[in-house]
């Protein structure tokens, strides 16, 4: 069960108010139909759009960390650079590759792009900015976001070159071990929250966030799953399968036009995901900062639309990242992967039984202090 405030520029509004005209004038099936494919086209635009958003981010941030202005010559204050490279992308030439297998070849980047897709639709944007709520969300996100890891694989395997095959091979042994590192700290989360439902760990975090509730525990959890996930969206100082000194461009060196696209933009993508599943899971998705007992406190914070609360967590966390990015070298592949297995993974292991143990104690704050 969500929260039970309203706000007028909740979008919960208009979705309500668009079932409700809907039902009233047509059979249901019709009603499904016209709702599932807004549902679809809303999420297919969300998506380009954020990709857009956080590529120029990147570049502007990253022209203040290095003291130079990044884009700043298409639109003002180089706004529309990035809708520039994109709409140059798709029209860029696609390439055919001698003696790849194109089958596999072509097929690869849509199970990275479709992988990206399907976890995002499961992100909870806001009140009633939901488009399905699985009872065993967290599971659902972990699993489905696996699959990008075949379009990789496939990707340096059909390209027919060293240096793709090289990167492929990376950036599988670096997603399959830093995914147990990201499912280990969700499930921490989860045994504290006693549910994988997302909606039900938003509404369970109303006024402590569970970054808090499970003492040094969940802090824990949280630093684990920002590292993994940093390193499964292989971005710097984690991004040895890109390695432009070693690689030229790791498993899509050989991809032009759309088809590097896609990969493209589902970095930037998994990016945002990462960061959108952290706030979910411990810093209480789109509820408000909330006090109980200081009724006017929690009015002002309510006056601000619940997907504005998701979207600024969400920002501080992907500026968190890119401030990693471009303040660490990279790491050997050996380095990499002791950091997971000799570090994290047991690290992970000894908190979740530590996380078991506080709960079953009762010693959780909301047990402490009886919130509610």
């Amino acid at each position: 069960m969500l929260l039970n405030y309203s706000h007028p520029l909740e979008i919960s509004n208009l979705t309500t108010w668009l079932d409700t005209t809907l039902r009233s004038s047509m059979p249901e099936f019709w009603v499904l139909f016209i709702e599932f494919a807004l549902v679809i086209v809303a999420l297919l635009t969300a998506y380009a759009v954020i990709a857009l958003i956080l590529i120029y981010a990147e570049r502007k941030i990253t022209a203040f960390f290095q003291a130079r202005y990044g884009p700043n010559r298409v639109g003002k204050w180089g706004l529309l650079q990035s809708l520039a490279d994109m709409i140059k992308i798709l029209l860029k030439e696609i390439v055919k590759i001698t003696r790849s297998d194109r089958f596999l070849f072509f097929a690869a980047p849509f199970f990275m792009i479709v992988a990206s897709m399907a976890t995002f639709g499961a992100i909870p944007f806001g009140k009633g900015l939901l488009a399905v709520d699985f009872n065993i969300g967290v599971l659902y996100v972990t699993a489905v976001s696996s699959v990008g890891i075949i379009g990789v694989l496939l990707a340096g395997w059909s390209s027919n070159n060293k240096y793709s095959m090289i990167g492929a091979m990376r950036s599988g042994a670096q997603f399959v071990s830093y995914e147990l590192s990201a499912g280990f700290a969700l499930m921490t989360i989860v045994v504290l929250a006693g549910t994988m439902q997302f909606s039900e760990l938003i509404e369970g975090q109303r006024y402590c966030w569970n970054i808090f509730n499970g003492h040094i525990s969940s802090i824990i959890a949280f630093v684990i799953y920002l590292i993994s996930g940093h390193a499964e969206t292989n971005r710097g100082p984690f991004d040895l399968p890109e390695a432009e000194s070693e690689l030229t461009a790791g498993y899509h060196t050989e991809y032009s036009g759309l088809q590097f696209g896609f990969y493209y933009l589902a970095e930037y993508l998994n990016m945002f995901i990462i960061a959108s599943i952290a706030t979910t899971v411990f810093l209480g998705g789109f509820l408000p900062i909330q006090v109980q007992g200081w009724d006017a406190f929690n009015g002002i914070m309510d006056f601000i639309p619940s997907y504005v609360w998701f979207f600024a967590k969400t920002a501080v966390l992907i500026f968190l990242s890119l401030w990693v990015r471009w303040s660490f070298p990279r790491l050997r592949i050996d380095q990499l992967l002791n950091l997971e297995w000799k570090y994290l993974l047991p690290i992970n292991l000894v908190n979740i039984v530590v996380m078991v143990i506080l709960v079953l104690t009762g010693l959780t704050l909301k047990d402490l202090f009886g919130i509610i």
